[in-house]
């Protein structure tokens, strides 16, 4: 059964085979990894998931919110899904919503899943629409999106290439 989970070290080695499937980098999206998080090794992994926890705490005192889950079959990764949201009503640069799926589980519905279990969670925090962005040839990613409501804003230049905007109306 399908879940979505939220980070553990439990699922160190499920979490890292996903990695490994993705390739180098840090380009999962879903998984709010950063280059300085040394997720190799166990006490890295540890505090990687700390700051995870840490940041999804609603008793910390934090400008932006977030909400992390992993999307986790019979203990295997297959995927991440975040929810960030900025206290103040600001937008979050990169969007409210990233999420990724790893290449050997895609062209099941994990990510439609997902998208649609987290705007759950946007609800809860009473947010009345969220933007969810993708790379402009992503054409996967965009009909995820575009299946879980968004609706085309633009196409705009992001650091990381050209990004299609798509607003969610909750």
């Amino acid at each position: 059964m399908v879940e979505l989970v939220a980070p553990t070290v439990r699922l160190r080695d499920a979490w890292l085979d996903a990695h490994r499937e993705w390739g180098p980098g840090v380009h999962e999206d879903g998984f709010a990894l950063r280059p300085s998080d040394d997720v190799g090794s166990p006490g890295g992994f540890a505090e990687w998931v700390a700051r995870l926890e840490f940041d999804e705490d609603p008793a910390q005192q934090h400008d932006v919110g977030h909400v992390y889950r992993w999307i986790v079959e019979d203990g295997r990764v297959l995927g991440g899904i975040a929810l960030r949201y900025e206290f103040d009503g600001a937008t979050p640069p990169m969007g409210h919503i990233g999420f990724g799926v790893r290449p050997s589980a895609r062209q099941r519905g994990l990510a439609s899943w997902a998208l649609g279990e987290i705007l759950g969670a946007a609800r809860a925090v009473r947010l009345q629409r969220v933007l969810v962005m993708c790379a402009d040839e992503n054409t996967a990613s965009a009909r995820t999106i575009e299946s879980g409501g968004g609706v085309l804003e633009a196409v705009r230049q992001t650091p990381f290439g050209p990004a299609r905007r798509y607003w969610i109306t909750l």
